[in-house]
């Protein structure tokens, strides 16, 4: 029964997961450098910046909407001789009517050009509100791409920590496989010159026996943990990465309801779907515009040349326009209940992702005073460990009492070390996950 407890002591120890141990390439990778690499080559990231182009984009096409319209046309006709028939009064006669028909020129050829020229002076306000619209999608869009920067940095700490974790996993492991090997060491001397019982001996190099496995398999892991974070950090994939050994930057825990303050008042996402409903209240109004006439300053040139028959040059003309759309009547009410409808659902949208943001603000506050708390736990556990192995030993070295009972101790004190290190690390990432929800993770 001890060993198993030893076997399944041994098992906690491998809980992290991911990349390798046999890379050709060693790189000390800060924290900060990380960030800045996976931020560099996130996809995501680059089709949400891709986006708010886009958004600015359409900002900007909406604004071309006040500029003039200039149409340009011309053309040039070839025509066959035409047969052309002047209808004069029935007191005309035979050889007047001959004389006129003789008279008409040969028309083989026409050519023109037109500019018309078109400037909106009012349209219902469809151009100022479809102006205003697409600018505050442009801003969303914007705030869609900070809130993705922001997430992928939360994203990365963790995988960054968890590299940490397997890290150090091997690490201890390694050190303790070392010691158990010199205790086998020990106690194959002992047994050879009849001080140990041969059972003892056994049980000493079972215990070395689970460490190499446990040892195989953080190997595995570490590879593995290597592989995905290059991947996301756009590195070599045998890359091997050293973390820092320390992790800083935790602050106060202060209270729930003041992040929750801090996070409705920071979040990007909020602040972008606050900027959606501004834009939909907007859409509101540009579609009532088609109620309205549209008057437009409207100007002209006309040039025609047809050999033997008409020339026109010169022939400018200017005024005012005045265009309605009777059918908006009638059609533009559903158009206004469909924006209508978009702008309720935009508003019941804010207020369940404020519920959200709350939820989430509160998880991550517990979970950090949660992370603080085992921090304690372990430190003293850690103390715990050390004595109890210390005293163990003492025993152990005076027939006081058995292998198990000193390889019991041994695991008991690796697995304190191990929840020690790992619980502060847990604890960065906690404090780190609460700026994150809060809005704050990306401030200096």
């Amino acid at each position: 029964m001890k060993h198993k407890i030893i076997i399944a002591a041994l098992g906690i120890i491998l809980f992290s997961n991911s990349t390798t141990l046999q890379a050709q390439k060693t790189k000390n990778l800060p924290l900060d450098e990380a960030i800045q690499l996976a931020v560099k080559n996130s996809g995501q990231l680059k089709i949400a910046n891709s986006k708010a182009d886009e958004a600015m984009a359409r900002y900007k096409e909406s604004k071309n909407n006040r500029l003039p319209d200039v149409k340009v046309s011309a053309a040039y006709l070839r025509v066959s001789s035409p047969k052309i028939d002047l209808k004069t009064s029935s007191s005309s006669s035979t050889d007047t009517t001959s004389k006129s028909k003789s008279s008409m020129p040969s028309v083989d050829q026409v050519a023109y050009g037109m500019v018309n020229a078109s400037l909106p002076l009012f349209s219902g306000f469809r151009i100022k509100y479809g102006v205003e619209s697409a600018k505050f999608l442009e801003q969303a869009a914007r705030l869609d791409a900070e809130q993705n920067k922001e997430e992928l940095t939360e994203l990365t700490i963790n995988a960054y920590i968890n590299l940490f974790k397997n890290r150090k996993s091997l690490e201890l492991i390694q050190e303790n496989l070392k010691q158990q090997k010199q205790r086998v060491a020990d106690f194959t001397n002992l047994e050879k010159n009849g001080l140990m019982a041969r059972n003892d001996l056994l049980k000493a190099q079972l215990a070395q026996s689970n460490i190499e496995l446990a040892l195989l398999d953080a190997q595995n892991n570490l590879t593995m943990t290597y592989i995905n974070m290059n991947l996301l950090l756009g590195l070599p994939e045998d890359t091997e990465l050293v973390p820092d050994n320390e992790f800083v930057g935790t602050g106060e825990a202060g209270t729930a309801i003041a992040w929750e303050q801090i996070a409705l008042g920071k979040r990007k996402d909020i602040a972008a779907l606050s900027l959606r409903e501004k834009a939909a209240g907007s859409a509101v109004k540009s579609i009532k515009g088609e109620y309205y006439p549209g008057i437009a300053l409207t100007g002209g040139y006309v040039a025609a040349d047809i050999p033997n028959f008409l020339t026109i040059t010169n022939a400018l003309n200017i005024g005012l326009g005045l265009q309605y759309n009777l059918g908006a009547l009638w059609k533009t009410g559903a158009k206004v209940a469909e924006a209508k409808a978009r702008l309720y659902q935009t508003q019941i949208s804010q207020n369940m992702l404020s519920d959200q943001i709350k939820t989430q603000v509160n998880k991550s506050y517990h979970d950090y005073i949660l992370a603080n708390q085992k921090i304690e736990v372990y430190t003293r556990a850690t103390e715990q460990a050390n004595e109890n192995y210390r005293i163990t030993k003492n025993k152990f070295d005076n027939n006081l009492v058995t292998t198990t009972d000193l390889l019991e101790a041994d695991v008991m004190q690796l697995q304190a070390k191990l929840n020690l290190m790992f619980s502060k690390a847990d604890a960065y990432a906690a404090y780190k996950k609460l700026q994150q929800t809060s809005g704050t993770l990306l401030e200096k």
